[in-house]
């Protein structure tokens, strides 16, 4: 029995939660309340035993949260405490830390089927979060709470949720206050959408989609009417964006909207759905599961009217979206191409007017011209927002709201026709979409009465209002309603509310590499990572006090982006001579304690991501740090798979213990930099197999995960290294699917959210092929310049938690440059080292005392997933790393080798 399943196993139907006896730190449980403290739970569940809570009154980040609550934790080797593997407490099997050594022995990062994950919550907020920062960056406000689960979550959180709610650990006891900050009881006569939110989640399969009881294959138009009942109720929604990852999967995409092959005449219901569910979630529709839907929508609408004895396949009148012969059909087809800025053909919108029956109504049905009519409540709701969307047709619009008026029973419910006078949720739900849209509120708001009458226990609808059973497609249409919204609204692009202007930085000489379009200030961000706060003699700390522990990872993604910018070279130098020549943290510890040279634990993640800094500044990566790095990713490519419990090797090709793409890319650029393409055939090899069909690189190997920005960003950039054709033709795929993940902001998807990280790896690997990619970006420079703070730091992400993090920080400003790192120059001549103590023998020593813990601000070594559990990683989620060919106009000239004068059709 797998861990996992014996965490659900605990719980059962219900939730067990124990205080235990708290430590003589920790702080009592009932001291935190809904506006003082914060509470954490630990699921002991996988190894036996209850969720434990603790509390923090004043916690001031959720590393303390936890430790003050009553728990010890552990770190790993390579990422020190930061990263917790291990969580025990006193309460549970004599203070025993879980996973124990025989089962993890936390010198690596932890696989992702069995780490513990971090989630928080709110004051009031009903479900759980992933954490996009790591504990000891997170500052936990009053009133939240904190959870750590045991098994399985993929980067992002997209499954693996705690197996209990916010509420059970509030609760689970803890104080309660006069004036509680949560939100009140859902007040009569309102419908539950946090009930109904939850109904439609829980129907997802594995999260992603609707599967009908005793089927096994995906009903996919379920799965979009959960996507729209998700969005509408949270834009933002994850549950929605995991849905709508799952259907742009080509194969699912083919599967529902090309049944007759990409030859074929595609299903314009299917289409025209999957086009809304891409403009809900933020997706671009006209590259969505590798087709143009809206292109394919435009392309097969019908030319003419069919006569007696004619036919055209899925044609009945002109103007018809071939294939659908429904009304709703028609009516989204027409919503998805105008909210996707293609002006729907004239006949096809006017074929929407046709359908109107005499009283006003539509009709669900695409009849002919004078065929028999009857109106639906439904159908005439989503006509009207349809052609109100289309403008020119106020006379049309005004006909079917006067309709719905009047055929609005006096419950308040709509009828599902107008030949019934039982009222149907589903119906009702469109019919007040409608009604709110057109203004007419308080029709909307009588309608919302009556379906807060008819909501069943667990939060769903029945079809109609006298049946018990929940079912799907009336509680979507119904959510979207609750949540004052509808399908028109919900899927329109929203406008980014203005950003202040970053004020630019005087002109200095020479100025700092840009790429088109206003970016960040990049003079300032170097000042901002440069502080002797946060850098301290050549290294930036974890932060956590007093612990003495160098990040180095961070370290070098700093040096990375000074090295882009060119803004302190003798910063920059002192870094680099730290790392090169000995220098020890205040554990003792040097870069190679972090690389693990030489031993069975060595990364080639580690090792070409060191080597690579090297290389970029100069140095010989074949002695630095008085070690042969480019010997050592030669011994780290893996010969096969290896067998469990080893699980250092994820395949033939990859290199030992880097379970990433971004740790495979590295190590691979550092080997062909250092002339050893013949060495990286095989890694090399291995990661353009890793290559998607949608162009998109997983984030992780060996075990099962999503295409990401960050990886397809990476990947692109080292198979750029090569001339030869398959790997360019890579590299166009992937720039392709990157710029088809960018946001209307211009921000783009990461585990953090809108993430800075990702943002600043996109505009990296874009500019790979900077003609073509101009505007965008551009657009992604300026999202990056809106998350820079007064102090020159970035915030993680858009929304997020703010305040300047130096992780993203690094990445943010190498990566604004727009420069790859796999051709980075940047000449250390003219800088000198800083004097440095000297021991009996001469040689350098370069260690910081124990006390010396300079924290890093705002969370430096601990920002991203499974980076909720303290550190970005970097094989995990991905450190960006940047790097520069010595000033704008060379490595524009040297980056345009890809685009020299056609010879095998590349433009």
């Amino acid at each position: 029995m797998s861990l996992l399943s014996a965490a659900l196993l605990t719980f059962g139907t219900s939730v067990a939660f124990a205080t235990g006896t708290p430590s003589a730190a920790a702080d009592p449980i009932e001291g935190c309340t809904s506006t003082t403290g914060a509470i954490v739970a630990v699921d002991f569940g996988p190894f036996g035993g209850k969720v434990e809570r603790g509390c923090d009154t004043t916690p001031t980040t959720g590393y303390e949260l936890l430790h003050t609550g009553g728990f010890t934790t552990e770190g790993t080797q390579h990422d020190g405490p930061a990263f917790i593997c291990r969580i025990g407490t006193g309460s549970f099997n004599s203070g025993t830390q879980y996973p124990t050594a025989d089962k993890e022995n936390c010198v690596l990062t932890p696989q992702a089927t069995a780490y513990w994950s971090y989630w928080t919550a709110s004051p009031g907020q009903k479900t759980w979060t992933y954490s996009s920062l790591g504990a000891m960056a997170r500052t936990p406000k009053a009133g939240d709470v904190d959870a750590w689960v045991f098994g399985s979550t993929d980067i992002g959180g997209t499954s693996g949720k705690p197996a209990f709610s916010p509420d059970d650990v509030r609760a689970a006891g803890g104080g309660t206050d006069p004036d509680p900050t949560g939100p009140p009881p859902v007040p009569p006569g309102t419908v539950d959408v946090s009930a109904a939110t939850r109904w439609v989640t829980g129907r997802l399969v594995d999260g992603e989609r609707v599967v009908d009881e005793g089927a096994t294959t995906p009903n996919y138009l379920l799965t979009t009417e959960a996507v729209y009942a998700l969005a509408g109720a949270d834009p933002k929604s994850p549950a929605a964006r995991k849905a709508a990852d799952f259907l742009a999967t080509p194969a699912h995409t083919d599967a529902y909207a090309y049944p007759a092959g990409k030859a074929g005449i595609p299903d314009a219901t299917a289409a025209a759905r999957l086009a809304l569910v891409a403009e809900a979630t933020g997706k671009d529709p006209r590259a969505f599961g590798g087709h143009d839907l809206l292109g394919d929508l435009v392309k097969y609408v019908c030319p003419r009217d069919i006569g007696d004895g004619e036919t055209i396949d899925g044609c009945l009148t002109k103007g018809d979206f071939r294939t659908t012969g429904q009304s709703d059909a028609q009516a989204m087809a027409v919503i998805a191409l105008l909210n996707g800025g293609v002006t729907p053909p004239a006949d096809a919108v006017k074929r929407l007017t046709g359908l109107q029956c005499e009283d006003g109504g539509f009709t669900s049905i695409l009849i002919r011209s004078g065929g028999w009519c009857e109106s639906e409540a439904g159908s005439t709701a989503l006509i009207a927002l349809a052609l109100k969307r289309a403008g020119g047709h106020d006379a049309v619009v005004e006909k079917a709201r006067v309709h719905l008026r009047k055929s609005q029973l006096p419950t308040g419910a709509w009828p599902a026709a107008v030949s019934m006078t039982t009222g149907s949720p589903g119906s009702t739900g469109w019919a007040a979409q409608a009604m709110r849209a057109l203004g007419d509120t308080p029709y909307a708001d009588a309608g919302l009465f009556r379906l807060s009458k008819q909501q069943l226990a667990r939060g769903a609808f029945a079809f109609e209002e006298c049946l018990t059973e929940p079912q799907l497609y009336p509680t979507a249409p119904a959510l979207v309603a609750a949540a004052r919204s509808d399908l028109v609204k919900l899927t329109t692009k929203k406008a980014d509310p203005p950003t202040p202007p970053t004020t630019p930085s005087p002109p200095t000489t020479p100025s700092p590499p840009t790429t088109p379009g206003g970016g960040p200030d990049l003079k300032k961000g170097s000042a901002y990572l440069t502080d002797t706060t946060r850098l301290v003699q050549g290294r930036y700390y974890e932060n956590a006090p007093g612990s003495g522990f160098a990040d180095y990872g961070l370290t070098i993604d700093g040096a990375y982006a000074l090295a882009a910018t060119g803004e302190n070279t003798t910063t920059l130098r002192n870094i680099v001579d730290f790392l090169d020549k000995g220098g020890k943290d205040g554990k003792g510890r040097g870069v190679h304690d972090w690389t693990l040279i030489g031993t069975e634990h060595a990364g080639g993640g580690s090792l070409g991501k060191t080597a690579l800094l090297a290389e970029a500044v100069g140095r010989d990566p074949r002695n630095f740090g008085g070690q042969d790095l480019i010997a050592a990713l030669a011994k780290a490519v893996c010969p096969a798979p290896s067998t469990a419990p080893d699980r250092s090797c994820a395949a033939k090709g990859a290199y030992t213990n880097a379970p990433s793409v971004f740790s495979q890319s590295l190590a691979v650029i550092a080997q062909v930099r250092a002339g050893e393409s013949a060495a990286a055939a095989g890694p090399i090899a291995y990661l353009e197999s890793l290559q998607e069909p949608s162009g998109a690189w997983p984030s992780l190997i060996g075990t099962p995960s999503e295409s990401e920005v960050d990886s397809t960003a990476m990947a692109a950039m080292a198979l750029d290294l090569l001339p030869d054709a398959k790997a360019q033709a890579a590299v166009d795929k992937a720039l392709a699917w990157l710029a088809a993940q960018q946001k209307d902001d211009g921000g783009f998807p990461g585990a953090s959210g809108n993430s800075v990280n990702s943002a600043a790896l996109a505009v990296q690997g874009m500019t790979l092929d900077e003609p073509r990619y101009r505007t965008r970006i551009a657009r992604a420079r300026t999202f990056l310049a809106a998350q820079q703070n007064t102090d020159g730091g970035f915030n993680v992400a858009k929304g997020g938690q703010p305040g300047s993090d130096v992780r993203a920080s690094t990445q943010a400003v190498g990566g604004a440059t727009g420069i790859s790192f796999a051709t980075l120059t940047r000449s250390l001549d003219g800088t000198t080292p800083q004097p440095v103590p000297t021991g009996t023998t001469g040689a350098p020593v370069i260690v910081t005392p124990g006390g010396e813990t300079a924290g890093t601000g705002g969370g430096s070594g601990s920002g991203g997933p499974l980076a909720s559990t303290g550190t970005q990683v970097a094989g995990l989620a991905a450190a960006a790393v940047v790097l520069v060919l010595g000033g704008w106009g060379t490595t524009r000239v040297a980056r345009r080798r890809r685009h020299r004068e056609p010879t095998g059709g590349r433009a």
